[in-house]
C-alpha cells in the first residue's frame, strides 16, 4: 500500500513539474501575470467568501434542519453551487466575442435555473423515495 503512495506521489510530482515547466516557456509573461493575479483572485475570493459562506450554511442547516433531511439539502446546495462557479463567467462574458467563438452565444443563465431546477428536482424525489422505502420497511 505504501509504495502505491510513493508512485502516486512522483508521478504527481512529475506532472506537476512539466506542467510548470510548460507554463514557463510556452506561455508569454503577459499572460502569465494574468494567470498569477487570476489565482491569487481565487484565493482571496474562496478564503474571504466562499468557506465563510459555506460554514454558516452548514451551521444554520445542523441547528435548523433534521438530519434526514439535511443530507439530501446539502448535496443539492453542493451540486448548484458547483454548476454554478462553473456557469458564472460564461453567463458574465455572453456577447463579449465574436460570433465564430459560439461557445458565449449560448444562454448560460436559461441553462443554469434549468439545470438548478433539476438538480432541485432530483433532490426532492430521491428523499421522497426514501421516505417511501423507510415507511414500507418491516419494524
Amino acid at each position: 500500500m505504501k509504495a502505491w503512495r510513493i508512485v502516486l506521489a512522483i508521478a504527481g510530482l512529475s506532472l506537476g513539474a512539466f506542467g510548470v515547466f510548460r507554463l514557463l516557456t510556452e506561455i508569454p509573461t503577459g499572460s502569465l501575470i494574468k494567470v498569477g493575479v487570476w489565482l491569487l483572485a481565487a484565493l482571496i475570493i474562496h478564503d474571504l467568501v466562499i468557506s465563510p459562506a459555506v460554514v454558516s450554511l452548514g451551521w444554520t442547516l445542523r441547528h435548523k434542519v433534521a438530519d434526514r433531511e439535511r443530507r439530501y439539502l446539502q448535496v443539492a446546495l453542493i451540486m448548484i453551487a458547483t454548476v454554478t462557479v462553473i456557469a458564472l463567467p460564461m453567463i458574465v462574458l455572453r456577447g463579449s466575442q465574436p460570433p465564430a467563438k459560439a461557445l458565449l452565444l449560448r444562454d448560460y443563465a436559461a441553462d443554469l435555473a434549468l439545470l438548478t431546477g433539476l438538480i432541485a428536482a432530483v433532490a426532492v424525489l430521491s428523499y421522497a423515495v426514501h421516505v417511501v422505502r423507510d415507511r414500507h420497511r418491516p419494524k
